[in-house]
């Protein structure tokens, strides 16, 4: 027989033991169940909202975009792409304007460092050499840089203030070679033009512009050592009202399929 404190105690401690069994078997108020699978929750991975993108591009560009373009269109229904091309200067100055648009693509990488508070992180997506462009048959014989200087030849460059400008100065001043342009043109289509329409007798442009014009005109290259490599960055822009979607279609642009667009255009692996 227990003394009664003993039969007391014994009495407390059986009930409370009761009243813990169920609450382990609920848990606590602050415990919350396992996460799982459900079938509204979204993948990580989770296709961006269609949109309608509006992408600033270097005139370099013009032609592998578009055949990009509809390629990200149809591997994402609903979303649609306008490009606009132009210099890479002009392009930055629409942006530093805050026109309507959503990503950017220059031909190096000088523009875009420049727009740092205006874009997201940029990825170099491609890369372009220089070529000469000379006219139907190079009736000139341009066999080199040098022939550039030849006060013969009617010359048409970019202006210094445009990509294909600097890098074609650079790689003249570089071989310490005078150049006297007839002209200086606002983006490297504008300057082929002038080569294929005979209004130039020959002019430095990407080599992936000259070899878009068949036969209109003779490719002559420049050696390695003599030449400069063009990067393009591309990056999301900051004012862009549809960011996630903007952000897609820049990443994309360094997928493999992507890559191989570019490449089977002429530019080079990143």
């Amino acid at each position: 027989m227990f003394p009664p404190l003993t039969r007391r105690r014994a009495a407390v401690a059986a009930l409370t033991a009761a009243l813990l069994v169920p609450l382990a078997a609920c848990g606590t108020a602050d415990e919350k169940p396992a996460a799982g699978p459900t079938s509204g929750s979204a993948p990580a991975s989770a296709e961006p909202k269609a949109a309608n993108l509006t992408v600033l591009a270097a005139s370099s560009l013009t032609d592998v975009f578009k055949t990009a373009g509809e390629a990200y269109r149809k591997a994402h229904p609903g979303t649609k792409i306008t490009f606009s091309f132009a210099g890479s200067q002009e392009l930055a100055a629409q942006v530093k304007q805050g026109a309507p648009a959503d990503a950017l693509v220059t031909a190096d990488t000088k523009t875009m460092d420049g727009l740092k508070a205006e874009t997201g992180e940029p990825t170099v997506i491609a890369k372009n050499r220089l070529v000469i462009a000379t006219g139907k048959g190079n009736p000139f014989k341009v066999d080199e840089l040098r022939d550039l200087a030849d006060a013969k030849l009617k010359v048409v460059l970019a202006a210094p203030e445009v990509p294909v400008g600097r890098y074609s100065k650079q790689i003249l001043d570089a071989q310490k070679i005078e150049v006297k342009p007839v002209s200086q043109e606002p983006n490297v289509r504008a300057v082929l033009s002038k080569v294929e329409l005979g209004e130039a007798d020959a002019g430095l442009v990407y080599k992936t512009d000259s070899a878009k014009s068949g036969d209109k005109v003779v490719t002559v290259d420049i050696p390695d050592e003599q030449n400069a490599v063009a990067s393009y960055p591309a990056a999301a822009l900051k004012q862009s009202k549809n960011a996630e979607a903007a952000a897609a279609f820049v990443a994309w642009l360094s997928t493999p399929e992507a890559q191989k667009i570019l490449q089977d255009a002429g530019f080079q692996k990143v």
